[in-house]
């Protein structure tokens, strides 16, 4: 489960330019284009129209504000910067009112029902309190987060039906892709699929995990480490407990998982080497010390889970695994390529009226 602070972060209009953004040159030819009209009038609350619909100066400035964080003062951009930076997000409020308004025509709009459904999914690791403290620490409101997943369900309800659902991958694309691509798929030394579960009695104000749990003393580190290796032993779901309680923030959202490590990397700590490779998969090592990288002594303790081992050699058009892998990257490639024609196209037929970048180029060329 992704954590909650990102899901909050991760805005819909990011999720637009992950699949396409529209090319620089489009948005200055569409604020260049009417400069002809610039004394017409328009509320100066009213930064860009899409349609006819009004992207408001208020909305601009939030994204904007939300984007510089909690920058330091001495940090933030001076009056150029600004202006640009302001431009970049209108921009990207643009494009995301042109795929909404898209959306809506095709009666792809995100209902409650989705949304409620959504957001119970995404409430379901924490208290209700944990909840709430995660949307104040964000700066969020309820209402702010259902208006973020209503956007980005739409997005993606309107990709699955002009897009996702119109690609085929045949096996005679898969064949050909494996023939050329073949040393793609020769492992030159084994492979271990690892997760990790680990707690240091370093200090830290974030230690990642969605209970806040941090061990701050070796007293307790190894009191806490050790609890934990009694739940595994009881039967207890390993992702789940480091979701909760591993204090490595870069793997404890996704459940410890470390992806594959190669062999070769293992060998830098002959100790956890040792122990995952006598286990099956599946398998848990025991409680194991871990080092600091540069003094050597130990920092904490971690328990390591092999996922899966993946020999050395050459890997056959037929393994299930590459079947799977080509597949997923072969759609993934068509996708891309129609989202951005996509969106191109939405661009060119919507009449977008900028009057932020008129103000600007207005104010600064003369």
């Amino acid at each position: 489960m992704p954590d909650l602070l990102n899901e909050m972060k991760v805005s819909p209009r990011v999720v637009v330019a992950q699949r396409g953004s529209f090319p620089l040159a489009l948005v200055l030819m569409a604020a260049m284009v009417p400069m002809a009209g610039c004394n017409r009038g328009h509320s100066a609350d009213v930064v860009a129209t899409v349609n006819g619909h009004a992207i408001m100066r208020a909305d601009l400035d939030k994204v904007y504000a939300a984007q510089l964080g909690d920058a330091p003062q001495q940090q933030h951009p001076s009056a150029d910067q600004a202006d640009s930076l302001r431009l970049n997000v209108l921009r990207e409020l643009i494009d995301e009112e042109i795929v909404q308004q898209r959306a809506a025509k095709m009666n792809l709009t995100a209902t409650n029902e989705e949304v409620d459904a959504k957001l119970a999914e995404m409430k379901a690791p924490y208290t209700e309190d944990q909840f709430d403290q995660k949307l104040k620490a964000s700066n969020h409101t309820l209402d702010d987060v259902k208006h973020d997943l209503r956007r980005s369900l739409t997005i993606e309800k309107l990709l699955n039906k002009e897009i996702n659902s119109k690609i085929t991958v045949t096996d005679m694309d898969v064949t050909t892709y494996f023939n050329q691509h073949k040393a793609e798929f020769n492992l030159i030394e084994t492979q271990y699929h690892l997760a990790q579960i680990q707690v240091t009695s370093v200090p830290s104000t974030q230690p990642g995990n969605l209970q806040g749990s941090k061990a701050t003393s070796d007293v307790e580190a190894k009191k806490k480490i050790q609890a934990l290796k009694n739940r595994l032993d009881s039967g207890e779901d390993f992702g789940t407990i480091a979701m909760n309680f591993s204090e490595r923030p870069e793997t404890a959202s996704n459940g410890g998982d470390m992806g594959f490590v190669s062999e070769s990397q293992m060998h830098a700590d002959p100790t956890i080497f040792a122990a995952v490779t006598k286990l099956k998969a599946g398998q848990i090592t025991d409680i194991l010390p871990m080092l600091d990288a540069q003094s050597k002594k130990p920092m904490g303790y971690a328990i390591y889970k092999l996922i899966s081992r993946e020999p050395a050699g050459q890997r056959d058009v037929n393994d299930p695994r590459v079947q799977q892998a080509i597949r997923q990257q072969l759609r993934d490639g068509r996708s891309q390529l129609l989202k951005n024609a996509y969106f191109e196209m939405l661009r060119d037929q919507a009449k977008v009226e900028n009057f932020f970048a008129e103000e600007i180029f207005k104010n600064d060329a003369r």
